[in-house]
C-alpha cells in the first residue's frame, strides 16, 4: 500500500464522512484500530482538521463505495499528486560558471594545505569538480601544478563563506569524534609554562647586605673630627 499523507487527518476525516469500520479505516490510514476509536470517540486527534483523501488524490470514489457496501473490503491508496511536490529534490551537480572553472585547482590546493580533514567527497560537492581532479592536485599530477596557489573558495566566488563553514566544521566535529573514539585527546589550548621551568628567566642572584660594623662607623666618625681640628 502507499503510505498516504496526514495519516491521522485522513482519519479524521474517514469517520466523520464515512460509514466505514475501524478496521477499514485503520488498513487504510496505518493507524490502529484502538486509535481510530479514539478518533471517533473525541479522544485522539481532538485538534486535527480532517483531510479528504479524494480532494488530495489518495482514494478515487469507487474504492470508497465499495468498502461502506463490505465492511471486509479494503481500500487501495493511490499515489498522491501532492506527493511529487513534498518529495525533496535531490540536488545536482554544482554548476561552475566557465569563467570560474580555471581556479578550482587552486581551491583544491588550499583545501588540502589548510583542512585536510574534509574529505574529497566533501571538496568535490562544495567546489563542483571532481575526485579525479583532487587527486591529481595533491600528487602534483595537474597539468598546471607548478604554477597552482593555494586561494580559498570564497575568494575565487566558487562558494559562499556560510558554505565553506558548514563543510568545514562537519568534517572537523567528524575528526574530533573519530579521534575520541580512538583515545586520541586534542589539546584545549596552549598552556604557558612557569618561567621557571622554561628557563626563559634567570632567578637574579641575591645581594648579601651586611651592616656596616660599629667599630668602623666610630673610627670614621673621629677621623672627620680630627681633620676639622
Amino acid at each position: 500500500m502507499t503510505n498516504i499523507l496526514m495519516p491521522k487527518a485522513t482519519a479524521v476525516w474517514l469517520v466523520d464522512n464515512t460509514s466505514l469500520t475501524f478496521d477499514q479505516i485503520a488498513d487504510f490510514c496505518e493507524l490502529h484500530p484502538l486509535e481510530v476509536k479514539g478518533i471517533a470517540d473525541g479522544e485522539v486527534a481532538r485538534d486535527i482538521r480532517g483531510a479528504d483523501p479524494i480532494a488530495n488524490g489518495q482514494l478515487n470514489r469507487e474504492e470508497l463505495d465499495a468498502a461502506e457496501k463490505n465492511a471486509s473490503y479494503r481500500m487501495k491508496a493511490q499515489k498522491s499528486r501532492h506527493a511529487e511536490l513534498l518529495k525533496p529534490v535531490k540536488k545536482g551537480p554544482r554548476y561552475t560558471p566557465v569563467s570560474r572553472r580555471q581556479d578550482r585547482p587552486d581551491a583544491i590546493a588550499w583545501f588540502l594545505r589548510n583542512h585536510p580533514e574534509v574529505p574529497d567527497s566533501q571538496v568535490a560537492r562544495i567546489l563542483g569538480t571532481t575526485k579525479a581532479t583532487i587527486d591529481q592536485v595533491r600528487n602534483r599530477q595537474h597539468w598546471n601544478s607548478a604554477n597552482l596557489k593555494p586561494v580559498d573558495p570564497v575568494t575565487l566566488g566558487l562558494a559562499t563563506q556560510l558554505e565553506l563553514d558548514a563543510v568545514v566544521k562537519k568534517a572537523a566535529d567528524k575528526k574530533t569524534k573519530d579521534d575520541a573514539r580512538k583515545g586520541i585527546v586534542e589539546p584545549e589550548g596552549e598552556t604557558l609554562l612557569p618561567a621557571s621551568e622554561t628557563g626563559a628567566v634567570q632567578d637574579e642572584p641575591e645581594v648579601e647586605q651586611r651592616e656596616p660594623e660599629l667599630a668602623t662607623v666610630f673610627a670614621d666618625d673621629h677621623g672627620d673630627d680630627d681633620d676639622e681640628d
